[in-house]
């Protein structure tokens, strides 16, 4: 589980600290203070204190002697490191030899390449945490090296930011351990009723930042309440390469599902939003798109029936379009009448991608 701790500035009046902890505590139980403010801290909803006072529930240190002299006493230790050169990195690496419970690593300068060592180098002997100032810097440090840190120590002040650092955390599931059964996508079986040839349209090609495996790809259809998993372009073919990073998406004016349960349009994705890559399982994951490509292809249409309702796409028609199903997928030039293919199904209407399960929409 990814941790957030919040550091309290020690300049703050008191007023602003207790306002401050008091309003962080809904999402976090942990806060960084200095000796003097431990009581405050407590009083204030702190459950958690990390603090040089004895007093605290983990005790911060800056130094190979005082992480000794705290272990001795079977107390629960962090180490704070600055980052600034190789030293400081090898530092870290001997606290966690040493059996700190906890590391903090604050890279002033270079931000992404002594985390990145780091987590190669302790990941599994320590719980390490990275010192981030902003939002971003946040959601940085829990990607690095795919692996990402064990938490974030913000000294961010504004609850609104903070608000939003914990839902990136709560969010980020890189390590697929932490990846729970709950939030699988829900795939049902739906049996084609109608596969049509159309003219020539505007189609749109989602390429990545990411890497797609066999059975990955992105879910998509003309109605947001019902939309088909297409798979990467994964397969070497006689007269195409592979191209993993690429979902051949569709007609541009077709929904994709995003992060969030969220749908966009096709039309207006760009470089560096997020889309979601989903598998046949319901397994799913984030990632950025490096670039979205428009070409004017022909097209087919292709519509199934699940549960009661009918649910179309449009895609381009070649072979190198593939369609999911339970065991494999099936290109689109292939597809008849009766056969299977795996659709995600959702009640309500969008708004703005938005889901509204209460509101009735008719899409055809």
């Amino acid at each position: 589980m990814r941790e957030l701790w919040i550091r309290v500035d020690p300049s703050l009046p008191p007023g602003k600290k207790r306002r401050l902890i008091g309003k962080a505590a809904k999402f976090t139980s942990t806060f960084v203070v200095d000796p003097v403010d431990v009581e405050t801290a407590r009083e204030s909803g702190a459950e958690r204190i990390v603090s040089k006072s004895e007093r605290g529930d983990i005790i911060l240190v800056d130094s190979p002697e005082a992480l000794r002299a705290a272990k001795r006493k079977k107390r629960r230790v962090c180490v704070y490191v600055s980052v600034k050169n190789k030293g400081d990195e090898n530092e870290i690496i001997s606290a966690a030899e040493a059996s700190a419970d906890y590391v903090i690593a604050a890279c002033p300068d270079w931000k992404v390449i002594p985390l990145e060592n780091i987590i190669a180098a302790i990941h599994g002997k320590t719980r390490l945490l990275a010192l981030a100032s902003t939002v971003e810097e946040g959601r940085t440090a829990l990607e690095t090296l795919e692996i990402g840190a064990d938490g974030i120590v913000t000294d961010i002040q504004d609850p609104e930011e903070i608000e939003k650092l914990h839902s990136i955390i709560m969010e980020v599931k890189t390590r697929p351990s932490e990846i729970k059964a709950s939030e699988k996508i829900s795939l049902l079986p739906a049996e084609v009723s109608e596969v049509r040839t159309l003219g020539s349209g505007a189609r749109v090609c989602i390429d990545t930042c990411d890497l797609m495996r066999e059975g990955e790809g992105m879910l998509v259809g003309c109605q947001s309440s019902g939309l088909f998993l297409v798979e990467a372009e994964v397969h070497e073919t006689p007269f195409v390469a592979p191209r993993p990073f690429r979902v051949n998406a569709g007609s541009i004016a077709l929904y994709v599902l995003a992060p969030g349960g969220k749908t966009r349009y096709l039309s207006e994705l760009k470089a560096g939003d997020e889309v979601l890559i989903v598998d046949r399982e319901g397994n799913n994951r984030t990632a950025n798109i490096c670039r979205v490509k428009i070409e004017w292809r022909p097209l087919i249409l292709v519509e199934a029936k699940c549960e009661g309702r009918t649910v179309k796409t449009i895609l381009q028609n070649a072979e190198t379009i593939r369609v999911m199903t339970d065991k494999g997928s099936r290109s689109v030039s292939e597809l008849k009448p009766g056969d299977k293919v795996l659709v995600h199904i959702e009640e309500g209407g969008r708004h703005f991608g938005e889901l509204v399960k209460e509101e009735r929409v008719i899409e055809r």
